[in-house]
């Protein structure tokens, strides 16, 4: 896979006479995960397969909206390392996953995170009965740790976003720094708590369907960049 073409074409691939297909996307923090999918989806809404109404077809329900809120990593004495796997209300997240799968429902409504205040918002994405492509994204789909096992079975395919490590920590020094903290505070979270989730992250990359490259993120990274 060279290019966003050869993913968008691999993706509509997935769908299968009408059947709804699941498609994770992984890698660790600032791997470039959710401006891939973004890009995914908005070059796949305008080309539906055959039959299929254009925009609806495709739909992008982030893992993020599965944090645990500030309020409750407080209780568990979590807050420190947000972000890790037992942050998540993963059971959840699975069992949307599983909902999406059956396709048994008119819409379904999933949760964002929204970043500036750092929280999940709970019913914030609706998924249509004819979103036949659902594009989700996280750090840890292909994790066979407790709960997270019950993700990857309820994907069709999961790729893997492969974004060198001095790139991917530049990116995430600058979000944090974006989103409200400091220099200092911006690298000692990044060396240290997503550092070791970037860690355990790359040790389920053997497991992913396809590996995207570097050059390939970089890319849609650089267009996001040019165009926002």
């Amino acid at each position: 896979m060279t290019s966003l073409d050869d993913l968008a074409a691999r993706a509509r691939s997935l769908v299968r006479e009408g059947h709804r297909a699941l498609l994770g996307i992984t890698g660790g923090p600032g791997a470039g995960k959710t401006t891939l999918a973004e890009h995914l989806v908005a070059m796949l809404r305008p080309t539906p397969p055959e039959g299929l109404p254009a925009r609806e077809w495709v739909a992008h329900v982030p893992m993020d909206g599965f944090h645990l809120a500030d309020v409750e990593l407080d209780r568990l004495g979590r807050r420190d390392r947000k972000g890790a796997p037992d942050t998540f209300d993963v059971a959840g997240y699975a069992a949307l996953l599983r909902r999406l799968r059956e396709d048994e429902d008119d819409v379904i409504y999933a949760p964002a995170f929204e970043r500036d205040l750092e929280q999940p918002v709970a019913g914030s994405i609706p998924v249509p009965r004819a979103a036949r492509l659902v594009v989700t994204e996280g750090n840890y789909l292909l994790l066979d740790q407790g709960d997270w096992s019950r993700v990857r079975p309820r994907l069709h395919e999961v790729w893997y976003c492969d974004l060198g490590p001095e790139e991917r920590v530049r990116r995430l020094v600058s979000r944090h720094e974006h989103f409200g903290k400091d220099r200092d505070d911006a690298v000692a979270w990044v060396l240290g708590t997503d550092q070791r989730n970037a860690d355990l992250v790359a040790t389920t990359r053997f497991r992913a369907d396809l590996v995207i490259p570097d050059a390939v993120i970089r890319s849609v990274g650089a267009s996001a960049e040019a165009s926002g």
